[in-house]
């Protein structure tokens, strides 16, 4: 089994916590005034994203970053 790098396994969390908190993708993405493809990029774990780009994030899901960052190792 391939392992996956952080951005894969960002991704994952930020996916979880969405779904968690009943959005879908595009709903999500209209939230933090996202384009969806690139909020979909970020899930996947494409590319890397910025640290604004994540706070936006963040904030939309109601966490810190700190505690984004914490769920990756989980």
């Amino acid at each position: 089994m391939k392992k996956q790098n952080l951005a894969q396994r960002l991704g994952q969390s930020i996916h979880a916590r969405r779904v968690a908190l009943g959005y879908s993708q595009d709903d999500f993405a209209d939230r933090i005034d996202m384009h969806r493809a690139y909020y979909g990029i970020i899930e996947r774990g494409v590319k890397n994203v910025t640290l604004p780009t994540l706070q936006r994030v963040c904030v939309g899901l109601g966490i810190t970053m700190s505690e984004l960052l914490r769920s990756i190792d989980e």
